[in-house]
């Protein structure tokens, strides 16, 4: 086996990384035979010592044995998957508990979280290269793919949640934030009508998508309903007769606190629609209605892509689960 070394690593690592991906890609089937030593560490220009290490390493990972007759073999196929995501919160277990139950056994993956943080994601992405079979990654921006993950083979990428990529080379299992929320809006309009005004609460700080703004703003024009949006509210600014969307759910839990402590009952004196649906919101104040995707649904998708290798380019559907708050 001859490996192109990079300066990305020490030679230790990316020969461990260079085995790995083989192993998991069929190329070397459990039980096959590998190099020796001496051949490896002739046809690579490496010490044996590298090479004992890494074979070393590859026995700690249960993917190599070796035996005083068979000498090194294949014992086992992992096939390892990165998975990146934004940041933990409940629905996004919900998701990767999809994703993991529907591999199969032979799948390992890591698990990371970038936060936002720019810094974090490049790192994390850069030190990922070469030593994974698959790569699910949530994108740091919506409207591009960042040049980082650009490194990333387009045939191992899936872009999961967020992005714009309605065409392109890349395969996306994503949800929309503009149309969807328009539509959801529309599906729960009798009930929003109750009431005389409607306030968007979207904090500056939130990552989600400003374009979701527009899809606001036009569905209470088309339908001429007084609106407003907020980046900051406190509870003398809660009013009775208008619904509010809410999007992060930190957030929704100040609104809940707020409409308590000036007496408002949620669903009659003043509506409430949360984002991205989780199992507290059905009991939570005679249940939170919620525009949300399916988070199981889109894990699962995932997963398909994972197994299959196959390009997809699918947007989950996005609805209105309406509930005793609107």
């Amino acid at each position: 086996m001859k490996i192109e070394f990079t300066q990305e690593g020490t030679k230790f690592q990316q020969m461990v990384d260079a085995f790995t991906v083989a192993i998991g890609q069929g190329q070397y089937k459990v039980g096959d035979p590998l190099p020796s030593i001496n051949a490896l560490s002739k046809s690579n220009h490496v010490s044996r010592d590298t090479v004992f290490r890494a074979y070393l390493e590859l026995k700690r990972r249960g993917l190599v044995d070796s035996t005083s007759t068979k000498g090194y073999y294949v014992n086992g196929a992992v096939n390892k998957v990165f998975m990146l995501l934004d940041t933990f919160s409940p629905f996004k277990d919900v998701l990767y508990n999809s994703f993991a139950s529907n591999l199969p056994k032979g799948y390992g993956i890591d698990l990371l979280f970038h936060h936002y943080n720019l810094r974090v994601f490049e790192s994390v992405i850069n030190d990922s290269l070469g030593r994974y079979n698959m790569y699910a990654v949530m994108n740091f921006n919506n409207d591009k793919i960042s040049d980082t993950l650009k490194k990333v083979d387009k045939g191992k990428l899936l872009i999961l949640d967020w992005g714009k990529y309605k065409t392109g080379d890349y395969s996306y299992v994503c949800q929309d934030f503009d149309r969807a929320l328009y539509d959801c809006l529309a599906a729960g309009l009798a009930r929003i009508q109750k009431y005389r005004k409607m306030v968007m609460w979207l904090p500056e700080s939130s990552s989600h998508p400003r374009s979701s703004i527009k899809w606001f703003k036009r569905f209470c024009k088309d339908h001429r309903i007084p609106f407003d949006i907020v980046e900051r509210l406190n509870e003398k600014g809660v009013e009775k007769g208008t619904v509010y969307l809410v999007v992060p759910q930190k957030e929704l839990v100040e609104m809940v606190k707020f409409c308590r402590n000036k007496h408002l009952k949620l669903g009659q004196d003043v509506g409430l629609i949360g984002y991205n649906d989780i199992p507290m919101y059905e009991i939570i104040e005679n249940g939170i209605t919620a525009i949300s995707t399916d988070f199981a649904q889109m894990g699962k998708r995932a997963a398909e892509f994972i197994k299959s290798r196959q390009k997809v380019q699918e947007i989950i559907p996005t609805k209105l689960t309406v509930r005793g708050t609107l």
